[in-house]
């Protein structure tokens, strides 16, 4: 026979055999449910006896004991042992916060979306419907929002650490990343001017397919074929869009294919040329620098290519000064796409960005049908339907490879 105390605060099992030999063992429980099944190896329940030995009068020195012998198991009464004091509140309060985790992760995925959906309706707004046709203007407008925000962010607010530029070639390698960024950002603008979003949405999804050539190119890194042969669908997804897009524009789709490759090459350029460990900066860093040089790229071309276009949007303005407004408002999102981009990775993973990103571009083409009430085509939702799902196989077999 051997008798088992459990003995409080409920942390340990004292078990005495009949040699008189003690051994402890720690007592594991559920914080909600504190009647305890326990095994103990080779005995018997027999008998069972409750008694509190009350040295200093605490609740906490209360004991229980029971009699086994052979093979079984015992249980403890319920409501024993007795809880800390306290416990009550810190699991109240981790609970609470665990609640607010969730709803900030929550809340950022919604910004996320909206600045997303937001920039990309109201850029098709503003060069479509409104009838202001300078996307050249309309990006620098972006840039330098980016621009003024990111130096709030990082140098006053301390949102990330400042990382500074070490070297010239690193300078030179930022440019260049920038300038292949100015080109994707125009020439998405300019598409939107000819092109409704279901459709560029429909063409920006296969940017996977121009990573891939880009790098087998440049890197001559191959994927293994089921990666490939997953960028089928993508690929046949946009020529059955094209063939039932009724708003089918050539121009606009030459534009924008051509910006999904300057997107895709950008992320390409930026793993090769910022690859060493000293030379990497997170994407915040990365905007802060790339923003301002790509004002310096795109002021020259506004002015050329698009002039007297701030006397234009001024005259604009005095007959309508929502155009300041719209203006203001969307270079802003410009940069809070960007931000959202980084904090949500930040606190979920690149993967959930990922998978965030497949669907979006789905939420993007229902709102702007609902908004601008494109013309759209059953082939055309099949493409682009066809195009997505080729997207995330594309996503899981890159997973699966690694």
């Amino acid at each position: 026979m051997a008798q088992i105390a459990l003995i409080a605060p409920p942390t340990f099992i004292a078990i005495t055999t009949g040699r008189g030999k003690h051994h402890l063992h720690e007592l594991s429980y559920a914080r909600k449910k504190p009647s305890f099944p326990l095994l103990v190896e080779s005995r018997k329940m027999e008998k069972s006896q409750l008694f509190v030995s009350s040295n200093s009068g605490d609740e906490r020195s209360r004991s229980v004991a029971v009699k086994v012998s052979e093979g079984g198991a015992i249980s403890l009464p319920h409501g024993w042992p007795p809880q800390k004091k306290g416990s009550e509140d810190q699991i109240e309060g981790i609970n609470r916060m665990k609640s607010s985790n969730r709803f900030f992760t929550v809340a950022l995925v919604a910004a996320w979306y909206s600045s997303n959906i937001g920039v990309l309706l109201l850029n098709k707004y503003l060069l479509s419907n409104y009838g202001f046709k300078y996307p050249i203007f309309l990006t620098m407008c972006h840039m330098t929002a980016c621009s003024l925000l990111s130096y709030v962010a990082i140098a006053w607010m301390k949102l990330v650490p400042l990382q500074t530029i070490r070297s010239r070639v690193q300078f030179f390698k930022i440019s260049a990343l920038s300038l292949v960024f100015c080109v994707s950002v125009v020439f998405g603008n300019i598409s939107l001017r000819y092109l409704p979003v279901s459709f560029n949405q429909a063409i920006g999804a296969t940017t996977p397919f121009f990573t891939a050539v880009f790098a087998y190119l440049m890197t001559f890194k191959r994927e293994a074929w089921l990666t490939y042969l997953a960028l089928v669908p993508v690929v046949t997804g946009v020529i059955i869009a094209s063939g039932g897009e009724p708003s089918f524009h050539l121009f606009g789709f030459i534009i924008c294919v051509a910006a999904t490759g300057a997107r895709a090459l950008k992320s390409v350029l930026q793993g090769i040329l910022l690859s060493s460990e000293g030379e990497k900066l997170n994407s915040m860093n990365l905007l802060l620098y790339m923003a301002p040089m790509a004002v310096v790229f795109l002021l020259p071309a506004t002015l050329i290519m698009e002039e007297n276009v701030v006397g234009i949007t001024l005259a604009l303005a005095r007959d309508d000064s929502k155009i300041i407004w719209y203006l203001l408002f969307n270079s802003a999102l410009a940069y809070f796409v960007n931000l959202t981009n980084f904090l949500v990775t930040k606190h979920t993973s690149a993967l959930t960005l990922q998978v965030l990103g497949n669907a979006k571009g789905a939420v993007a083409v229902v709102v702007s049908i609902l908004i601008f009430r494109n013309p759209v085509s059953v082939t055309g939702m099949m493409g682009y339907s066809l195009t997505v799902f080729g997207v995330i196989l594309y996503s899981e077999a890159k997973k699966r490879s690694k």
